[in-house]
């Protein structure tokens, strides 16, 4: 595991021992079973996040009550390659309803052997979210952001 936080972005990756295939499989299909579920800007209590495998797609947070928050818009879907989604989420943690206002998250998924796959986090063009963008860049690339999320995801796995 390592993570880089570069000006504009953040950059953090797993090894996990599984093959490329249930790895894209687990991380994007199954996002909900290893998310942190603190991890979300709806109003309500969280009642499940939804995932929609295709390009304009989204990812979404509904609450017990049927709110939604639709939170990523997928921009690529290149199973089992690759993964890119929006990160509609401004730097006060609320929804960012400007497309030009959000950063990108690209997650690559490159086989090391049968078994193996690393797994490739970048979130990046985070200077799009206006002032106070450092804190965002900060937030995600400290321990309880990417990095403490892939290896949740990791754990998941096991």
């Amino acid at each position: 595991m390592s993570t880089q936080a570069a000006d504009t972005s953040v950059r953090t990756q797993i090894e996990v021992g599984t093959p490329v295939e249930r790895a894209f499989e687990a991380f994007f299909g199954e996002m909900a079973s290893w998310w942190n579920p603190d991890h979300h800007i709806l109003e309500g209590q969280l009642a499940e996040m939804v995932v929609e495998p295709r390009v304009g797609g989204h990812i979404y947070d509904r609450g017990v009550d049927g709110s939604e928050c639709r939170w990523a818009r997928v921009l690529v879907y290149d199973p089992p390659h690759r993964v890119v989604f929006s990160w509609d989420i401004n730097v006060d943690w609320k929804l960012e309803t400007d497309p030009d206002k959000t950063s990108e998250v690209e997650v690559r998924f490159i086989p090391e052997d049968a078994n193996r796959t690393r797994v490739e986090l970048e979130h990046r063009n985070l200077e799009r979210h206006g002032d106070g963008w450092e804190g965002m860049r900060d937030a995600i690339g400290s321990p309880g952001g990417w990095s403490g999320g892939l290896v949740r995801f990791a754990d998941y796995l096991k």
